[in-house]
Order: structure tokens, then sequence, then C-alpha cells
């Protein structure tokens, strides 16, 4: 049997060349595969895609679709999520292995597993705790959730499920992303005197029995490095220039940030608002950099002018990982017969996972 082909002999080739691979592979395996492109992703790879949304979109897609091939040019927990929502009965592959998700790997089983057994020491979590996981987070901390009576999340339905969540249990252990629970939080409410951060490096996440005793929402200690770097002074020096514009930001934005921001929503939020605008209109919008481009280049014909809110470049460097020569190496070795990179769930994990995915759909239908 011959060995798959290499990286290494498409990493010098050009876009071009990889181009004219991509779309003759995409010929040759005709229905028997399915690209699906996040909207993060960079233009060259983005315009090969079969289907273009965000994580969860993207993922519900993929367990409809019916080819034999998923290649999910995004990062590596969508991948996880794809091969969990098609019970592992498609090969989803992730074109390469190192695009991962910073906010992601800022909570593992480990450190969760570890808060679990400190919570234990001051009250019975699986009576009085629901966790809640972000989509954006490993398969394994999805099944934590299943395991433990608790449930997964994404940027649109954040607040059903925190709703769902209290309905059931007075506090909420939410991960990895702190900005996504104290926005949608507050919003329904909730004080940030109600509020802790659970710091993973210090003991009983750095609060005190009582603090933790006190409070309805413990946020782990993570965040978007991309998000991160959107500023209130950006917002302000916008609207001294555009008095009349509006802006726009994601949730996982600091609190200041979606607090000075006329919307606040996910990435599909973002677009359906900005598409829905008027001639004349302009916007400043908060997430990352390749969505908002294209979007002002698909807005520009309309008269509604679109600005990214950061100075400085702010791309999803891990999700930049997959380039053009990754994608027609994937896919030269499916036309040749091999998978390579397939992302495969163990069972033990996709059973609960999926139960917490599963219970997302099912509260927020």
């Amino acid at each position: 049997m011959a060995a798959a082909l290499k990286i290494e002999h498409f990493n010098l080739l050009d876009d071009g060349e990889c181009d004219a691979r991509i779309t003759a592979a995409k010929k040759l395996l005709g229905k028997r595969l399915c690209i699906l492109g996040h909207h993060y992703q960079r233009n060259e790879v983005f315009k090969h895609a079969d289907f273009t949304g965000d994580s969860l979109k993207l993922s519900q897609l993929a367990s409809k679709s019916d080819a034999e091939f998923i290649v999910f040019c995004g990062v590596h927990f969508m991948a996880e999520v794809a091969d969990i929502l098609t019970n592992g009965q498609r090969s989803v592959i992730l074109p390469d292995l190192a695009a991962g998700c910073s906010m992601a790997d800022m909570a593992n089983l480990v450190k969760v597993n570890k808060c679990w057994a400190e919570l234990s020491e001051i009250l019975d979590p699986d009576q009085m705790v629901t966790p809640v996981t972000y989509i954006n987070s490993a398969a394994d901390l999805k099944a934590f959730c299943g395991n433990h009576g608790g449930i997964v999340c994404t940027s649109s339905n954040a607040r059903a499920v925190l709703e769902w969540s209290f309905a059931r249990r007075e506090k909420v252990l939410f991960f990895p992303d702190q900005h996504l629970g104290r926005n949608t939080a507050k919003n329904m409410g909730i004080g940030l005197d109600q509020m802790i951060v659970w710091d993973f490096n210090k003991p009983l996440g750095g609060n005190t029995p009582e603090a933790i005793r006190a409070a309805r929402m413990i946020l782990w200690k993570g965040f978007c490095s991309v998000h991160q770097m959107f500023q209130p002074a950006h917002i302000d020096n916008f609207r001294s220039r555009h008095p009349e514009g509006k802006v726009i930001s994601h949730p996982e934005n600091a609190l200041q940030v979606c607090e000075k921001s006329d919307f606040v929503g996910s990435t599909e939020y973002i677009l359906r608002t900005v598409r829905a605008s008027n001639p004349g209109d302009h916007w400043l919008v908060g997430t990352e950099l390749n969505l908002v481009n294209r979007l002002a280049d698909e807005m520009k014909p309309k008269g509604v002018k679109v600005e990214f809110m950061s100075p400085t470049v702010c791309m999803c460097s891990t999700m930049f990982r997959t380039d053009p020569q990754h994608l027609a190496w994937t896919l030269d070795n499916l036309v040749a017969g091999k998978v390579v990179n397939q992302i495969r769930v163990p069972a033990d994990i996709a059973r609960p996972a999926k139960a917490a995915l599963e219970l997302m759909l099912e509260v927020v239908d």
C-alpha cells in the first residue's frame, strides 16, 4: 500500500498551484467531499468551502451531509464536534492538526476536575452547580458536563442555556471564556458582586469559601486572544470621528467593550445585523479581522461602511494555520485514497459529550 503524500511536498507550492489542485480534487471527489469553512478562516481557504458559518452551524451541516469526507477548515474543537454529531460515521478531517484554540486550551480536564474537587470541599457541586462549557472547548470537557448534569452553549444561545441552568441549580461554573459568561449573566440581571473568577493556578481559584458560597456565577479565567485586543478607547475614538456610527461587538469581548457597543451578538448575529443596515450606515465591528474584511467588501457596493475596531491586526492565528497548502495536501491524499489528519473522538468521551450537545439543542429549540 502506497504511503500518504507528505506535506513537505506541498509547503513550497504557491497559492495558485494549490488553488488548481484543490479545484481538481473537488471535481474528482464530487459528492464524496464536503468542505466546511469557518467565518474566521483566511480568504484563500474560505473561498473553497461548500458551506460557511460559525462552529455549531457547520457541525450541524456536517451531521446532515451524506459526504464521505468532511474537511473542516476551522480549529480542532470544531472538528471534534462534527465527529460527535456525525456519530463517527464520516471521516472528519482537520487539514492542519496545529490549528487549535488558545481559549479552549485555557481549560482542560485536569484543571476542571481539580476545580470540581475543590468546590466539593465547600459545597456539593453535583447538587448546587451546573457546569456549562462554551462550545469552544475540548470534547472531554463537553463530556465532563454531560457526566455532571451540565450542558454546552454557544455565543448565540448562552442566555437560554443559563436560564435553563439556573432553573435547576443555584450556581453555574462557566468555562472557558469568562467574558461570554459575565456579559450574558449581567444582561440577565445578575450582579457583578454575584460573580467570581476562578483562577486555576490558585487554591480555590483564588477565592474564599465565603465568596464561593455567595456566588451565582463561577467564571473560569479564560479569554479569546483575538477579542481581548479590543478596548473601550477604540469605541470612544470611533464615536468622536463618527457620532452617527454604530458599534457591534462579539460577546467574547470584555464587559466594558460590550457596554459601550450598540449591539452585541454572535458572528452570525453580526453578519445578519450589518447586512440588514441602510445605505450610509457606518459600522465599527469588534470581532476577527478576516470576517470583518469580507463583510466590508460585501457591504461597500451597498453604500455601507464597515470598519475594524482595533488599529492593530487581530486575526485568529491558530485558524490562520489552515492554508491552501494544507488543504491541497489533504485533498490530494483523499484522491489517492489516503485519509490524513482524521479527527476521531473516543466513544467513552463522545457519548456524554453528545448528550451535553443534544441537551443544548433541546433547550434552545
